[in-house]
């Protein structure tokens, strides 16, 4: 029986002939925390008497969850992980001006195809998207793995996910992840991987891809792959020197579950409040009157999701009784969108732009919701309270989704805008 590619990495990383079921022990190729995560690992660390971490190079630390300090509390957490960092030698710390973690990892060469990938925040299976094994893990875990650069798994079994047909005009990789999510459920793929092949995954960027797996764990799995393929291999080269150590699945390789899905009619897609399984078409919930948009997060802030936004946006306003707040996933998307004139472009619609940040998405600064408020948000979540207060709805879509709803005041189909 052949391999998929979650089994044929953890194999090669724990040196073990693993399938799913098996418990490994697997070394670490990258170790990610946050400025939200990363204190308490700090501290886990120290309690277990550890000196030293195991290796200097092969940990990130990034600030991007409360950037600028939005408190004395999260100034001081910043202070501390800064201190950290110069104890320990840490090489690659991305102080508050670079951007979202699972935007700047890829960008600065640190994820490449057959990696083991830990990151103290449940969207690191977003790095999937570059044939990686990519999962969030726990503050306590994550500090064991500053100590040992090892870590125990249940290697996965694999949900296979096929995506056929064309995209329409006005659908984009957001509309067809939605979809998916909403075939699967939240809990559908619980612990699993989740595979993405067919002749549309092949045909979009590395941006959209990565949108395909960062909702991954809204499905309840570990971690969304893709296959390694040309575009890949253009990507990581570029920013990591290397192709990696690349794995595609076996033809013969064992599936928990399967998918097939037909996108050549989807229409625009929406995730209702209170779950990102919540899905339905546009159309079912056009008309429904919002007070915020909100375009950014490790899901859609890139620049290609800026892009469509700002085709939308162009020679139109923001309506008045609307905020539509965007934000770039990192300072690299920010300075490209800048040169390129779309910044310009929102600006004059009347969109607020902010620094690199996850700003609302976990219901943090620049962008809370007050009770009652409705927001169109191109984030992964929409649970109750996520953007503030507790009887606020978040209604999920993609940037032109997000971008139209702006312009009319009420959840709107894109597409009569391009």
């Amino acid at each position: 029986m052949g391999k998929t590619m979650a089994e044929k990495i953890l194999s090669r990383a724990s040196g073990e002939d693993a399938e799913a079921g098996d418990i490994v022990v697997a070394n670490i190729d990258v170790a990610m925390v946050h400025d939200i995560t990363g204190p308490i690992t700090v501290q886990r660390f120290k309690e277990m008497g550890v000196e030293r971490v195991w290796n200097p190079s092969k940990i990130v630390v990034l600030f991007d969850h409360q950037v600028p300090a939005d408190s004395v509390e999260a100034a001081e957490n910043h202070r501390m992980m800064r201190e950290f960092v110069e104890e320990q030698g840490i090489e690659h710390f991305y102080d508050v001006r670079e951007g979202v973690c699972h935007q700047v990892l890829p960008e600065k060469g640190h994820v490449r195809p057959g990696d083991v990938i830990v990151g103290a925040d449940s969207h690191t299976c977003t790095h999937g998207a570059l044939g990686a094994f990519a999962t969030g893990i726990g503050s306590t875990d994550m500090a064991a793995v500053f100590a040992t650069g090892k870590l125990w798994f249940r290697v996965p079994e694999t949900y296979r996910v096929e995506i056929t047909g064309e995209l329409q005009e006005g659908v984009y990789a957001k509309d067809v992840v939605l979809k998916v999510t909403g075939e699967i459920g939240a809990d559908g793929a619980t612990y699993m991987a989740i595979e993405y092949h067919g002749e549309v995954v092949r045909e979009m960027s590395v941006s959209d891809r990565m949108c395909l797996c960062n909702m991954a764990i809204e499905m309840g799995a570990k971690t969304g792959m893709i296959p390694p393929d040309e575009k890949t291999f253009e990507y990581v080269k570029k920013r990591a020197g290397t192709e990696g150590r690349p794995v595609e699945p076996d033809p013969d390789a064992r599936y928990e579950a399967e998918l097939t899905l037909d996108v050549s009619d989807l229409e625009p897609q929406v995730a209702k409040p209170f779950s990102p399984d919540n899905v339905v078409p546009v159309g079912e919930v056009e008309g429904i009157a919002i007070d915020q948009v909100f375009i950014g997060s490790c899901t859609n802030g890139r620049y290609e999701d800026l892009r469509v936004a700002a085709e939308v946006l162009e020679g139109e306003e923001v309506h008045d009784d609307v905020r539509l707040i965007v934000i770039p996933a990192s300072r690299e998307v920010y300075d490209r969108a800048l040169k390129d004139g779309i910044l310009e472009v929102l600006h004059e619609s009347g969109a607020l732009i902010c620094p690199p940040n996850c700003g609302p998405c976990l219901g943090g600064h620049m962008g809370v919701l007050a009770e009652g408020e409705r927001c169109v948000a191109t984030s992964n979540r929409n649970f109750p309270g996520r953007m503030g207060h507790r009887e606020s709805e978040v209604y999920l879509a993609s940037p032109a989704t997000a971008a139209a709803s702006a312009i009319e005041g009420e959840i709107t189909d894109p597409r009569s805008y391009l």
